[in-house]
């Protein structure tokens, strides 16, 4: 403080006391009952605070602001204190408004509002200044980072108050990590670790620290870093065809997956080069065969790889026959079956078809009178084949040989008479010329 503002200062304060022994000889001007109002203010380190102090009643008397080192700022409309960053807003005898702009952690505290009547009366407000956090930095990154690696991420900000909240991502997903706070003077240090065991997934993956504080309320500050992970590659070949046969196109591609990327790749047969390069065409990762053949069966395998490892897959290909196509039927098509015309003409006036009305029923009896001429005819059938059974039967037992009475003696008759005479006295024998059927 120089010496000006220092004069001014004991100025003001003989004035006060003097206005204090004049009230004491009883002239007092303040009124009972008049109290200053004064708010709470909250400003980002920076920013711009305005104080006010405000009086419902008030008999002319002045009003006056002091910081928290009780250092005079305002009496009335009069600047006590030298400081470019503080500046008179608004004085009457009701009200006095100063701003403070550039606001820092120091002008943090109670500031005090007072009235002059006899006695003082006097208000706090207190300033609270936040403190910008920093952008945060993110360290412990290994570029590149190898499959299978434990790496730490660690990320800090500095100058918060109160302490900020850091959060991690992975891509867009939030994440847990490990929180650490310091205090340092007013401010804080807030340090969050995680933790990550690499794998290819993590590859292209970008993990970003962001810092969450109350005096952040436009965008949160950030940072972000992409984790390049390198690995040994995985290879699977895709075919076009699920049924090869003769004399069709067939591509085969080996898709590998690796970083760094596996390039060239490399295609073998049953073990061995190609054998057949005019129609098994290779170009970049693709085995192309123009036209399959028998001779194309066999195994093929694709190989790729880089510093880290090699990977390879197998197709096993068989070509199937082309099918031949089957002969047309010679048999003729059955002829139409065409309609009685005399049933025709009987129903023809009961059709609900021809006359536009159909019986929604007719469907039904049509299908029960078929069924009762079916069962008709089925039995008719049946016992026709009973008869024709037992008329087969009938007649196979009665069939047999008959001889005449001239054929029972014909064996040892020298003539027809004697052969009459021993067909008589062989009669006796007759049983055991006959012939029986069962």
């Amino acid at each position: 403080m120089n010496l000006k503002s220092h004069l001014i200062f004991t100025l003001y304060t003989i004035y006060g006391i003097l206005l204090k022994v004049m009230a004491s000889k009883g002239k007092a001007r303040g009124i009972s009952g008049q109290y200053p109002l004064v708010q709470n203010m909250t400003v980002t380190e920076g920013g711009t605070a305005n104080m006010t102090c405000r009086v419902e009643y008030n008999d002319n008397t002045s009003l006056q602001w002091s910081n928290p080192a009780q250092q005079t700022l305002f009496f009335g409309d009069k600047k006590a204190l030298r400081d470019n960053r503080i500046e008179l807003v608004h004085a009457s005898w009701s009200e006095l408004t100063i701003s403070i702009s550039d606001v820092t952690l120091t002008d943090e505290g109670m500031y005090t509002c007072s009235l002059f009547t006899m006695p003082v009366r006097t208000a706090k407000a207190y300033l609270t200044v936040l403190g910008v956090p920093e952008k945060p930095e993110i360290d412990g990154l290994t570029k590149p980072a190898m499959e299978g690696d434990h790496i730490t991420l660690t990320c800090m900000t500095h100058g918060s108050k109160p302490a900020a909240d850091l959060r991690w991502f992975r891509n867009e997903k939030e994440i847990k990590g490990a929180k650490e706070v310091n205090a340092s003077g007013k401010t804080f240090t807030v340090r969050s670790s995680l933790q990550l065991h690499v794998d290819r997934n993590d590859d292209g993956v970008a993990y970003t620290c962001r810092v969450d504080h109350v005096a952040l309320t436009q965008t949160p500050q950030q940072a972000t870093e992409v984790l390049e992970v390198h690995y040994a590659p995985r290879v699977q070949i895709i075919h076009s065809l699920a049924v090869p046969q003769e004399g069709q196109y067939l591509k085969l591609e080996c898709v590998s997956k690796g970083n760094p990327s596996p390039d060239p790749v490399m295609w073998t047969k049953d073990g061995s080069e190609l054998p057949d390069l005019d129609r098994m065409i290779v170009e970049g990762r693709e085995l192309t065969f123009t036209s399959l053949n028998k001779t194309d069966n066999g195994t093929y395998r694709c190989e790729a790889g880089n510093h880290l490892g090699t990977s390879s897959a197998e197709y096993v290909l068989y070509v199937y026959d082309v099918p031949t196509t089957l002969p047309p039927s010679t048999t003729p098509p059955l002829p139409p079956i065409l309609p009685d015309p005399t049933a025709l003409l009987d129903t023809h006036a009961s059709d609900p078809t021809v006359t536009g009305n159909r019986d929604p029923n007719a469907l039904g009896q049509h299908g029960t009178d078929h069924a009762l001429i079916g069962g008709v005819v089925a039995v008719v059938v049946f016992v026709t084949l009973c008869l024709i059974i037992v008329l087969g039967r009938y007649l196979a037992r009665h069939k047999g040989t008959y001889l005449t009475n001239e054929a029972k003696g014909a064996d040892d008759a020298p003539d027809a008479d004697t052969a009459i005479i021993n067909a008589e006295g062989n009669h006796a024998h007759a049983e055991e010329k006959k012939e029986y059927f069962i």
